[in-house]
């Protein structure tokens, strides 16, 4: 962390070179009002960067790989002293989109809830206070945010700006009166008030602009209404990106992500890595997929009208800002905002008549919010000063004629003389090339860009140039494949002329439309409410039709995880057919899974398989299944293979035990746990012993754990624990006719019971180039040390009866909470339950285990 001196002082980093520096106040603080000329007080804000002309450079020492291009938000956060350490109080905001979210909550040492949530955000900046530097040692949170986010900008901001009371005041000053009721839910929760009050000073700062009074949205979300997926699991199961291409679309929000929006795809990926734990939130959202499936009129009628929406969000964004500075630019992108405004508003009778048949909860409450008349009352007024027919349109010349024919002609005189002029000039432009292509009797044709304004362009096909050039009066010449492009000296000019007339045409355009906007800013909130049902019916669009291009099926949820054929999603997508479906059943009785079988046999997949249908489920979309039931589980945690990492100084076994200790430290009985070789970074002895107390641990909670191992010593747990249960990826031994030679064959199939294979890591260094005397000793040597260290081991009667009774109790404890069976088919059910038991009495249970 780099640290300003005060008042013109040094700036030392880690190269030990010094900066010279000015003082700056932030704008409208009571320093910068008491003394605007001088630089006679203490810097406000301590920042990691330097301050030259209007701009900030980044003095903190960052990684130039991981910078976060695109990123747009600021997150600000602060942590409670002395007694309230571990209290997080936390505030971002999207620079493209309005909405204040504020969070509170409690985190653990390790400050896995805050650096989890920071990943989510994908902060462009990250404010503290500058006390939690400590002068350069910084507190563990610091050195934690610093350590996870090397290409995240840091800014130190005094810790008198985290404020509670001004956070309160902001919030009840810029608040929509829509969500008025976050006032309630935040009044006491003074850290994240405290974080608000510096963020929105540190934005008007840097933005020089103010968001207008009633204008933000202001919304307060808890940890506890999501599910809490770590960043190294949602890495391992390539939830939004793909670990070997990190533009590769197989990912799980590659599979679903089918939206049309921009706030629709922020919103899927957003619910992918915070999956819902409220059950009836989930069953409306997956009653509203069905309704979609079922009804072609709505599915396509709602595609077709979403499609067509901008980015609600960052429109709003732009429109609740009032700049502090009135420029060319500022006018140009506020008549372009209106007439995006327009655009999204003649859409919302569209949306009205798509929604009008529809029967879900969720689909009648998007109805009956866009049935509110501010819509139609914004319109109108728009439409007393826009033409009719002025509409948002993709290229840069047309979207320059949209905005300045935008505001309606005989408003305005001066508005109509400045475009009369601008008309003649295009016309003067077109007459002028047209001439020009005459008199060389070349095939000419006005084009425009962005950059270089009105220009020639010409295609070279059949074209004979005079003495195999272009004539000297054209300049600038560009050639791009078969085109030629080029101007001349009296188009420049003209080119300046037109631009002088149209800063003349989107200055009085502006004035006009400022007086607009301040007619309609007391209704704009409600496009807060089209917004929200723009990006939820987009996602939930996505995940209908990511229905229809697989066979997905609805999902129940219990308190038994219970899968019949499932797939994997991103698995099926890229081989483009269903790939092996296995079957998964894990309840509380049974509630530890330890998985064996060969290198290769598809264990990780597996693994990896139920974990997604998992989060499928919670963010309410359907699973690659016959029949699916879920616990919803509140964190997910993944335990896979690694190797080395450079960066942190660990080993692959130092970086098993990091995961380990983070999920042994965060586990609840609602957890889903997918652990797949633990201890393979050290000796086999040690591996063993590692294995067999965490999951000793593990086998202590309610937790529903797959944990997946190539020491079949573990095996011998099932006779130890009732809730365990062996299960294997089974594979087929065939042998050769012509030459004897035997072949693996991996059915990648799932089925219970220790796996029989021995020595399959031999098995598959035959399949490389190894010298084959070399694997033969390896083979002899591997026999004779399985002679020495295992022999079987049965259970004995006693054992085996608690484990059958144990099975039986929870069986019927089961049926007795979630059974819709009719009386008939329970009585079959419990007789089959009876015969079961008296199966598992009679038979004898053989293990592994060390002598």
């Amino acid at each position: 962390m780099s640290e300003f001196v005060l008042n013109g002082g040094s700036f030392k980093h880690n190269g030990g070179t010094s900066v010279r520096l000015h003082t700056f106040c932030i704008p409208g603080s009571a320093e910068a009002k008491h003394d605007k000329t001088t630089s006679s007080h203490p810097v406000l804000i301590q920042v990691s960067r330097v301050c030259h002309s209007h701009f900030f450079f980044i003095a903190t020492s960052c990684s130039s790989g991981a910078t976060t291009s695109g990123a747009s938000m600021i997150v600000a956060l602060v942590e409670g002293r002395g007694l309230a350490r571990g209290e997080i109080g936390m505030a971002s905001l999207n620079l493209k989109c309005p909405e204040l979210v504020l969070s509170q909550f409690a985190d653990t040492g390790t400050y896995a809830k805050v650096i989890t949530k920071i990943h989510i955000l994908v902060p462009l900046e990250i404010l503290m206070p500058d006390t939690a530097t400590e002068k350069g040692k910084g507190t563990k949170l610091f050195n934690l945010i610093t350590e996870n986010f090397p290409g995240v900008a840091f800014t130190a901001i005094q810790r008198k700006y985290f404020n509670e009371r001004k956070g309160l005041e902001y919030i009840q000053q810029l608040c929509a009166p829509e969500f008025g009721t976050v006032l309630m839910e935040v009044q006491a929760k003074y850290y994240c008030l405290a974080s608000a009050a510096a963020l929105l000073k540190y934005l008007e700062f840097i933005q020089n602009s103010v968001y207008a009074a009633k204008s933000l949205k202001v919304s307060f979300k808890g940890s506890e209404q999501t599910a809490m997926i770590d960043t190294a699991s949602a890495m391992h199961l390539e939830l939004v990106v793909n670990n070997r291409d990190h533009r590769s679309e197989h990912t799980l929000l590659g599979v679903l992500n089918h939206t049309k929006t921009p706030s629709g795809a922020r919103r899927l990926r957003s619910n992918i890595l915070e999956p819902l734990v409220d059950v009836d939130t989930i069953n409306i959202r997956l009653d509203t997929i069905q309704e979609l499936l079922q009804n072609e009129e709505l599915f396509f009628g709602l595609k077709n009208v979403i499609g067509h929406f901008l980015d609600i969000d960052q429109l709003l964004s732009v429109l609740v800002q009032i700049p502090k500075q009135e420029t060319v630019q500022v006018a140009e992108a506020k008549i372009t905002h209106v007439i995006q405004l327009k655009h999204t508003l003649d859409l919302v009778p569209r949306l009205r008549m798509a929604l009008k048949n529809c029967n879900t909860a969720l689909l009648k409450a998007y109805s009956t919010s866009l049935e509110d008349n501010r819509f139609d009352m914004i319109l109108e007024q728009i439409k007393t000063v826009i033409n009719d027919d002025t509409t948002y349109l993709k290229g840069s010349l047309n979207m320059r004629t949209q905005k300045c024919y935008a505001v309606r002609p005989n408003v305005n005189e001066f508005l109509d003389i400045a475009r009369r002029a601008y008309t003649e000039i295009v016309d003067d432009i077109a007459g002028l090339v047209n001439q020009m292509g005459e008199r060389y009797g070349l095939p000419m044709r006005t084009s425009f860009s962005t950059a270089r304004g009105f220009f020639i362009q010409m295609k070279l096909e059949g074209v004979i140039l005079p003495a195999g050039k272009l004539p000297s009066e054209f300049i600038k010449v560009t050639k791009q494949k078969n085109n030629y492009g080029f101007t001349t000296a009296d188009l420049m000019k003209m080119n300046d002329r037109c631009d002088e007339a149209l800063r003349e045409i989107f200055h009085m355009s502006y004035v006009v439309i400022c007086q607009l906007l301040r007619t309609i800013h007391e209704h704009i909130h409600c496009l807060y409410k089209l917004s929200e049902a723009v990006s939820m019916l987009d996602m939930l669009l996505s995940l209908a039709n990511a229905c229809t291009l697989s066979d997905y099926v609805r999902p129940e949820f219990t308190d038994t995880l219970a899968i019949k054929q499932g797939r994997h999603p991103i698995l099926e997508r890229i081989v483009g057919q269903q790939p092996v479906s296995n079957n998964t059943y894990i309840s509380e009785g049974s509630n530890f899974v330890i998985l064996t079988g060969p290198n290769m046999s598809g264990k990780s997949t597996y693994l990896k398989q139920v974990a997604l249908c998992q989060i499928m489920a919670q963010i309410g979309s359907f699973v690659p299944a016959e029949y699916a039931s879920f616990r919803v589980a509140d964190q997910i945690f993944t335990r896979i293979g690694v190797d080395d990492d450079f960066e942190t100084n660990s080993s692959t076994f130092m970086l098993e035990m990091k995961e380990i200790s983070y999920i042994l430290h965060n586990v609840s009985d609602r957890s889903l746990i997918i652990i797949d070789e633990l201890g393979r970074g050290t000796s086999a002895e040690e591996g063993i012993g590692i294995c067999h107390s965490v999951c000793e641990f593990l086998l202590s909670l309610q937790a529903f754990t797959l944990f997946a191992t190539h020491f079949l010593e573990l095996c011998q747990l099932e006779s130890l624990y009732p809730n365990v249960e062996n299960q294997h990826m089974e594979v087929q031994h065939i042998r050769s006719g012509d030459t004897g030679a035997e072949s693996v064959v991996y059915t990648y199939l799932l089925n219970r019971g220790c796996a029989e294979e021995r020595h399959y890591g031999l098995r598959a260094a035959e399949m490389t180039a190894l010298p084959s005397r070399i694997i033969q000793e390896a083979k002899e040597i591997s026999i004779r040390v399985s002679q020495q260290l295992l022999a079987n081991h049965y259970s004995d009667p006693e054992t085996q009866m608690q484990r059958a009774l144990y099975h039986l109790a929870t069986r019927l404890l089961q049926a007795a909470r979630n059974s819709r069976l009719d009386p008939d088919s329970l009585r079959m059910y419990l007789k089959g339950l009876r015969k079961q038991y008296e199966a598992e009495l009679q038979v004898p249970q053989i293990y592994w285990r060390s002598p």
